[in-house]
């Protein structure tokens, strides 16, 4: 399956809500740092115990996001920067201050440099959150693809300077060169077709390369979309809210989705994972299988605030949770879970991962971004996995 078949510019719209801030669309961690951890938790480094297993490969990250590796082993890991302080727009938490230091490192023969740097970045005021670059795919043509981020009404962007208005798109980058070009307005079709029918908001994360063109996870648009060249956008699939308990008591509160992994998995199908929504209930997030043109089924259910997942080459499913105890829990512990064909579950690691956020694997380790909140400390690390 190198393409897809969703019906461009055309998908009806989802379930409808037009609830307050806090109830729809969340982004990627920002509702849980305002409410449940604070800067005061980050360690100064989230070092490794020198009798540790794990091997750090690249720190000294900027809220390191994303990560995929090339065809000739070079790793690829997306920076969301640490934003700036203007111009400031209006998030239903305060403002996100925007300034260019989102960037792209690559990983080479043991060397890391950032090859793309200038990328649009905004910093949640008072909290560590930065929505920024999120994930990265090689084409195997020397081309990169990266998801920009931006976490709030895509409409909003035209306060933004020209490089900031790169925010909530798919683009193309020649690491060699240094250079990007715009390659799908992601905010803009969440503006003009709005596949699940909610209040505007774009936050690309997840991207997934093929034959076919890319597939995108919207985590603020609550959908997966394709995108062909040249720009052509196309809904695969919308993940409509789900009744959760409230956690103030009284009637059950609609959950955003929060989508923000997309991978093909060994039977050709496209798989997602969601964040979830506030309340970011433990054990609420969902790996949906998707079928352009289908509606999502759930293939695996009792994960907490997916953030990433990969298939191994034994079939397993690696599911990486950024908040192992649930967002709004203080703990930043994050987890590397192991699905196997049976259904089996192992936990791979936990203790040490703080906000994990990206995950690819590769001769038998997984690389993981740790400490994705983290200005300046964040790092990827290399995590042996079991035979």
């Amino acid at each position: 399956m190198d393409g897809w078949d969703g019906r461009e510019q055309t998908r009806e719209k989802g379930v409808h809500y037009q609830g307050g801030h806090m109830f729809r669309r969340t982004m990627i961690i920002g509702i849980a740092l305002s409410t449940g951890l604070s800067l005061a938790v980050l360690p100064a480094t989230p070092a490794v115990s020198q009798d540790s297993p794990w091997q750090v490969v690249a720190s000294g990250l900027d809220s390191p996001r994303g990560l995929a590796f090339g065809p000739n082993g070079t790793l690829y890991v997306a920076e969301a920067g640490v934003g700036g302080t203007s111009p400031c727009l209006p998030h239903p938490l305060g403002q996100i201050c925007y300034g260019a230091t989102g960037a792209v490192t690559e990983v080479k023969r043991g060397h890391q440099n950032r090859v793309l740097t200038g990328l649009p970045s905004f910093a949640l005021q008072g909290t560590p959150e930065v929505f920024g670059p999120s994930d990265v795919a090689p084409n195997g043509s020397g081309n990169l693809y990266v998801t920009l981020g931006l976490g709030a009404d895509p409409a909003l962007r035209t306060a933004l300077p020209p490089e900031g208005q790169t925010a909530a798109t798919l683009v193309r980058a020649k690491p060699s060169k240094g250079t990007f070009r715009l390659v799908a307005d992601i905010g803009g079709f969440e503006l003009s077709d709005n596949p699940d029918g909610g209040l505007p908001d774009s936050n690309p994360q997840g991207l997934l390369s093929t034959a076919g063109g890319q597939v995108v996870a919207d985590a603020g648009g609550n959908s997966l979309l394709g995108v062909r060249q040249p720009g052509r956008i196309s809904t695969l699939a919308v993940f409509p809210p789900r009744p959760v308990p409230s956690p103030f008591g009284g009637p059950d509160i609609p959950m955003q989705a929060v989508p923000t992994t997309v991978t093909r998995g060994p039977d050709g199908a496209l798989y997602v994972g969601q964040l979830t929504g506030f309340p970011f209930p433990v054990g609420g997030a969902n790996v949906y299988r998707v079928e352009p043109g289908g509606q999502p089924e759930v293939v695996a259910s009792g994960f907490t605030n997916i953030i990433d997942i990969a298939f191994g080459p034994d079939h397993s499913l690696y599911v990486l949770e950024i908040a192992h105890n649930g967002l709004l829990s203080g703990d930043t512990t994050g987890a590397l879970i192991r699905v196997d064909a049976n259904g089996s579950r192992t936990v791979i690691a936990s203790e040490g991962l703080m906000m994990p956020t990206g995950l690819a694997l590769r001769d038998g380790k997984a690389y993981v971004s740790n400490c994705g909140v983290c200005a300046d400390i964040g790092e990827v690390i290399a995590i042996p996995l079991p035979g």
